[in-house]
């Protein structure tokens, strides 16, 4: 890449992600960095990433300490530069297990404790026992997939990739179609 200038396909990737980046909670400038420094052959210095972007340092800066946080990027030194370098994790199942990890830290894991806390209490009327026993159906979806998350997370990459290519094969063995559909002998006799 060259130094100032991004090509006009990396620039829309690029775009994208600064774009994407309020939908998935981070904001267009971070988004806009973890794109470039996500699809660059080479660390990338602060200085690089805001003459490439056109964004002041201090954005640029703020936006690796909020990337470093989530655990997307980093750090490198070279030998001889007292510059810091930042990179992506090469292996993308990697950024998504990271990414999958740090939502759940973030998000999961706090709707979850207090939703064991709401379920700890004991109820003072029937809308509040109504009330719980929705919580308790809600909490015990939420664990189950993340018990579920956390067996698919222990598999090598090469297994998760596969697994997820037999999506619809998986979902005809296990008899699921009329599970979801709410047709069949399956669904009926699990209701």
């Amino acid at each position: 890449m060259p130094d100032s200038a991004l090509p006009p396909l990396s620039r829309q990737f690029v775009a994208h992600f600064g774009e994407m980046g309020s939908k998935w909670g981070i904001n267009r400038t971070v988004g806009q960095i973890y794109a470039l420094i996500f699809i660059s052959q080479r660390a990338l210095n602060a200085d690089e990433i805001a003459e490439m972007l056109e964004f002041s340092r201090s954005n640029v800066s703020m936006g690796l300490k909020e990337l470093q946080s989530w655990r997307l990027v980093r750090l490198r030194h070279h030998p001889g530069d007292r510059r810091e370098y930042f990179e992506a994790p090469s292996d993308v199942w990697e950024i998504f297990r990271v990414l999958a990890e740090e939502r759940r830290r973030r998000e999961i894991e706090p709707t979850l404790s207090m939703l064991r806390n709401a379920l700890l209490e004991e109820p003072a009327s029937d809308e509040e026992r109504h009330a719980q026993q929705r919580m308790r159906e809600m909490h015990d979806l939420i664990d189950r997939l993340m018990t579920w998350f956390d067996d698919v997370q222990r598999l090598a990459p090469e297994t998760a990739m596969q697994l997820m290519g037999m999506g619809a094969t998986v979902t005809k063995v296990l008899g699921l179609k009329d599970r979801l559909t709410g047709g069949g002998k399956a669904g009926k006799a699990q209701s």
